[in-house]
């Protein structure tokens, strides 16, 4: 089943009770038992059946044993660091999600739970900071907001062979250009918020792995500590997962076109974009990915310019977030990445004048001209 068809057809399907078409709403708390213990549903904090509609065309997607939807991206990384216990040691992307840098140096270090950021793109850096409590590495690729890309498969070879859980970030590529489970990894989390959900409209995370074990621990953490995504949203981003490869594809096309107008800017410092033939890990992505996704970065020099420049724009929405259909435009180093210290993000590269931008599915001739008149004036 190719992956359009499988976002119509994959996970369940329509409502075996009515013939509903579209996966009926069910919001409801609790279910009538047949008698004690003898029942299909119980509680919808344990399973829901709209969330198991959403939890299995995740599943489906990205080639996993199982799907588990929760209440945003946030809570699903939460939970699967709950896997994890006092005294472990993770070895994280550097380049990472601002969100995901904060939990990890100010939740996780709560429960005795040690991290190391490293560049993951190189896999000898990766070697030289494991440990003996080492137990987990977590990837994002493409980061955000370098757009820098790891070698999934390579680490996930690694990974194995040092007995390493393999955790990938796949929010920017979603499961429509880039499976990491196919390429070794033995979980995927995704901000459902971002791209899959598309619209702007809905806040949920999910979470896929790659066996029955992990499936079960996951369940009960989820069960646990009940971070579950409810009903409404859940059917909201089956919803919009529907339309994922047209705007994708859509979206695919006019990056290009954008990243080839800023790259021609002489104002514009440096751009960043997996598509770039010159970016250091193009052609590490097209090897493990279908499309190079809708985000950029670039630096137009200064932190008083940038903020010239996104009060400017007409078409690009100044606004946290990203993968919706209307496209975003926001400042890391005092937005997404403001909770990393100043001196840290100077040193990943995350400059005081670094732009991203999030491509909609709006005419490419518009944003061009919207980035020229900001970027003009």
């Amino acid at each position: 089943m190719k992956k359009k068809t499988q976002l119509i057809h994959g996970g369940v399907v329509g409502d075996p009770y009515t013939g509903a078409v579209s996966t009926p709403i069910y919001q409801v708390s609790t279910y009538k038992q047949e008698g004690v213990g003898n029942f299909k549903y119980e509680y919808s904090r344990t399973g829901n059946p709209t969330r198991e509609a959403l939890e299995a065309l995740i599943r489906d997607l990205e080639g996993g044993e199982a799907g588990f939807a929760f209440g945003s991206g946030m809570a699903a990384m939460t939970a699967i660091f709950s896997l994890f216990k006092s005294g472990d040691h993770i070895i994280f992307t550097d380049d990472v999600y601002g969100g995901s840098y904060r939990l990890a140096t100010k939740v996780l270090n709560r429960f005795n739970i040690d991290v190391t950021f490293v560049d993951t793109s190189d896999k000898t850096k990766i070697e030289q900071e494991i440990l003996e409590n080492t137990v987990a590495i977590f990837v994002e690729t493409p980061t955000n907001p370098l757009l820098k890309v790891t070698d999934i498969k390579q680490v996930a070879q690694w990974a194995e062979a040092n007995e390493l859980m393999l955790i990938v970030d796949n929010t920017f590529s979603t499961p429509y250009w880039q499976n990491p489970i196919e390429l070794g990894a033995d979980i995927v989390i995704h901000s459902a918020t971002k791209y899959l959900g598309g619209h702007s409209d809905v806040v949920a995370g999910l979470v896929v792995v790659n066996d029955q074990k992990l499936a079960e621990e996951v369940h009960f953490v989820q069960n646990s500590t009940g971070g579950i995504l409810g009903p409404q949203d859940s059917w909201l981003l089956i919803r919009g997962m529907k339309t994922l490869g047209l705007r994708m594809e859509q979206t695919e096309k006019t990056t290009q076109a954008i990243f080839e107008f800023l790259k021609e800017r002489k104002d514009v410092l440096t751009v960043y974009y997996p598509g770039d033939t010159e970016h250091p890990g193009h052609e590490t992505h097209r090897s493990q990915a279908g499309g190079f996704g809708g985000m950029i970065s670039f630096d137009v020099g200064s932190g008083e310019r940038a903020k010239a420049v996104l009060q400017k724009t007409k078409y690009f929405t100044l606004a946290e977030s990203l993968g919706a259909v209307e496209s975003l435009i926001s400042l890391p180093p005092e937005m997404t990445h403001a909770s990393i210290p100043r001196e840290r993000r100077l040193e990943l590269g995350i400059t005081d004048g670094l732009v991203r931008i999030s491509v909609g599915i709006e005419d490419a001739e518009d944003l061009i001209s919207d980035l020229k008149q900001a970027l003009d004036s």
